[in-house]
């Protein structure tokens, strides 16, 4: 029978994760609801797909500035504000009249994105421990991944049988249902003592982080590299249908919770460890899909391992971030988004270069092999230092937790201190 603790803390974990899920349908929706928003705003769909960039850029710029200015509030009630914007932009998202407000309306929603899922590990960690706190941040990204299994393929179906505007309705709705459940699930967790702006950016002054953050924003461009083309790569180049499309989405999407799950276990080990593993990884399945790309049954599950192992890396990614940012723990889980969608905007304009160039669609799994060889090159020479010291005083016991991260461990691999 469960303790009364751990049942608070799955409570406490389902809640971030439902979060998750919400942030994860409406980040990936648009790419497939792009047809319907073009139609009905009367725009072409490169100019509809200014949605999606604006979302990224509200990702890369809100992580950092709204977990700095969040500094000294408690953290669940960040958690609170951050969901409420995220609702607000989404409902806007679903009302907008032109191309130009939808842009501004995914810059909105975009903002929260990073902060959320930063203080959220933070919270996660503090719930069950730190001891735990791969499987914590796991437990709450899988949200995300099942967003891509699930959320994702329902928005792109209602998007077409009822309109694109009720997909965001929808996401406004979960967003609603998140709050309430943050609100009733997770408990009160004092920010660091003596937390500001100004210390919480003064933290992440150090080599290690921004190492960490390149590395990350380089070698996770290699996935997207793919992924920002896989549609006509599936029908064009392995030949199967349309219609077959948003099915190899959803084993995607199943292939990156199987990857978190796993990641969350692996950086409870060694967090370098996992994060040079999965870039190994990634490149030879990156490898692969260039390699078998023309033939399906390879070709699809080439496509479901590189989920698997695109997820172990950002998990490990956010993991190492929150290590090397022991002072500013939110901020440095929230800049592990900014990276990521640094990467995705990178990895998605070199392999529009190649294809654009008339290499083809498999040519983007070989720039996106590249990308990720150079992040791991970033990471064995330069980005395997150790950890700064954890600070010694926090506030409040959950915060220390969340902050302090587990007792310092031996790590095989780098032969220093490593959470």
């Amino acid at each position: 029978m469960s303790s009364p603790r751990s049942a608070s803390a799955r409570a406490a974990l389902f809640a971030l994760a439902l979060g998750g899920f919400g942030i994860g349908t409406t980040e990936f929706a648009t790419m497939g609801l792009l047809p319907e928003i073009a139609d009905d705003l009367q725009v072409s769909i490169p100019v509809a797909g200014h949605s999606i960039t604006a979302y990224a850029l509200g990702v890369m710029v809100g992580a950092p500035v709204l977990a700095a200015i969040g500094a000294r509030m408690d953290r669940r009630r960040l958690l609170l504000v951050l969901m409420a914007a995220f609702t607000v932009g989404n409902v806007l998202s679903a009302f907008a009249p032109t191309a130009e407000l939808l842009v501004g309306a995914r810059f909105l929603a975009g903002l929260p994105h990073g902060a959320y899922f930063g203080v959220g590990a933070v919270m996660g960690t503090a719930v069950v421990g730190p001891e735990r706190r791969g499987r914590a941040v796991a437990s709450m990204m899988t949200g995300l991944t099942v967003a891509c299994a699930v959320g994702v393929p329902a928005t792109a179906i209602a998007g077409h049988a009822v309109g694109w505007r009720w997909s965001f309705v929808g996401v406004g709705l979960l967003g609603v249902l998140t709050w309430f459940a943050l609100r009733a699930w997770t408990p009160s967790l004092p920010p660091l003592a003596g937390a500001t702006v100004r210390t919480e950016l003064a933290a992440v002054r150090n080599r290690t982080l921004w190492i960490a953050f390149a590395a990350g924003a380089v070698g996770f461009g290699g996935m997207f590299s793919v992924y920002s083309y896989v549609k006509p790569l599936l029908t064009d180049v392995t030949g199967l249908s349309v219609g077959t499309v948003p099915l190899i989405l959803a084993l995607y999407g199943i292939g990156m919770t199987a990857g978190t799950l796993l990641g969350g276990r692996l950086a409870d080990r060694t967090v370098l460890g996992t994060v040079i593993g999965s870039m190994v990884a990634s490149i030879v399945v990156l490898v692969a899909i260039a390699l078998v790309g023309p033939y399906p049954v390879p070709a699809v599950v080439a496509f479901v391992l590189l989920g698997v192992a695109s997820q172990v890396l950002g998990l490990s990614l956010q993991t190492r971030l929150m290590d090397v940012s022991p002072a500013a723990p939110s901020l440095g889980a929230a800049l592990c988004h900014s990276a990521l969608n640094l990467g995705n905007a990178a990895g998605a304009f070199f392999g529009g270069l190649v294809i654009a160039a008339g290499l083809g669609y498999l040519s983007s799994a070989w720039v996106g092999a590249g990308l990720t060889a150079v992040g791991l090159l970033i990471v064995l020479t330069v980005g395997r230092g150790a950890p700064p010291v954890h600070p010694p005083t926090v506030g409040g016991a959950a915060a220390g937790q969340a902050a302090s991260g587990p007792a310092a461990e031996p790590d095989a691999l780098v032969g220093a201190t490593q959470p």
